[in-house]
């Protein structure tokens, strides 16, 4: 990637991490951090894995688009690493999520594999990873009829849910079945002060976002098992993430409930997603806690501990992933 829009990239993350840092209460996290001990280290080494399913999932999708053996041996899997944790930093903190980290992927990804097939891997991992969000929050669906008393109000929120996620999963079936580039770009055509700059990207670049949606396709149509593959990878993590909030809540609760965990995960994503236009998801995260571990019969200070903990993790993260853009600049 050209170092001045590395840079751009590097000091857009920075600027807004300074911002998020500078909303915390110091004394309070530190004293939370001290109670948590070496489970909030647990916490922070987790994500560490959790990165590797990430990237295992991209990696994947990479090799199925890339039949030349030299292009294959350019994209190490330790390197695909580095930009995914980088790509995720800057998706945390960009409002809107996707619009920091996707571009930054695609510019990383480009002077090895060409624009087209950078494009479409990265469009493919953000479909899949989007994807495998509705997969969660459908099974957890089940999960809280199993393990907890549905009554009228929960049965009508649970019966939304799933209509939501159902007809979410149908689309991106029919996504990647057909491909997404042109459909979401006739979508944009038609936003008001987007469409007079997309008209003319649609009419200009017709034949590339045909060949991206071909190579979408590809993955479902002739892939069916990487395919498969890859889904089960990003739900893998969703799950496994999960351990996260059973860490911090061992704290407070020796006998917490694992599957009570991935319930308080659920609602909070879902919660804190309806606010993807936030940066970080302030507010969001730490209201999709309370309500959620409340909710499960756990108290308010334990929902306000798990936030804080975790808002801090993320705050970790973000900074290793800006970290990381630097270091790849230097190496280059």
């Amino acid at each position: 990637m050209n170092k001045k829009y590395q840079n751009i990239f590097f000091i857009f993350g920075l600027v807004v991490l300074i911002i998020m840092v500078t909303q915390l209460d110091f004394a309070d996290a530190w004293q939370k951090i001290q109670h948590a001990g070496y489970w909030f280290f647990a916490v922070v080494v987790l994500w560490a894995f959790l990165y590797i399913f990430n990237t295992a999932a991209w990696f994947t999708i990479i090799r199925s688009q890339t039949k030349n053996l030299e292009e294959r041996k350019s994209i190490s899997f330790h390197w695909l690493y580095k930009v995914t944790v980088s790509g995720f930093a800057l998706n945390y903190a960009t409002p809107g999520g996707l619009m920091g980290g996707e571009p930054y992927r695609i510019m990383e990804l480009t002077p090895k594999i060409g624009t087209e097939r950078a494009t479409s891997s990265v469009v493919l991992y953000a479909m899949t990873h989007i994807f495998s969000h509705f997969w969660f929050w459908l099974i957890s669906i089940f999960l809280y009829i199993l393990t907890q008393p549905v009554n009228l109000f929960m049965g009508t929120m649970l019966t939304l849910t799933f209509a939501f996620c159902i007809s979410a999963i149908w689309f991106f079936l029919t996504g990647y079945k057909k491909g997404l580039a042109v459909r979401m770009m006739n979508l944009v055509r038609h936003i008001p002060f987007i469409k007079k700059w997309a008209e003319p990207f649609v009419a200009n670049h017709k034949e590339e976002l045909d060949r991206i949606d071909t190579q979408i396709a590809s993955l479902h149509n002739q892939n069916p098992r990487t395919f498969l593959t890859v889904v089960l990878l990003e739900l893998s993590c969703r799950l496994c993430s999960a351990l996260e909030i059973f860490f911090i809540l061992l704290v407070l609760l020796p006998s917490v409930n694992y599957f009570d965990c991935i319930l308080i995960l659920a609602f909070t994503s879902l919660f804190a997603n309806m606010l993807f236009f936030i940066p970080l998801q302030l507010g969001g995260r730490e209201g999709g806690f309370l309500m959620s571990i409340t909710g499960l019969g756990l108290t308010t200070s334990a929902g306000v501990f798990v936030a804080l903990l975790v808002r801090i993790r993320e705050l970790i993260w973000t900074a290793i992933g800006l970290l990381l853009i630097k270091l790849e600049k230097r190496n280059k």
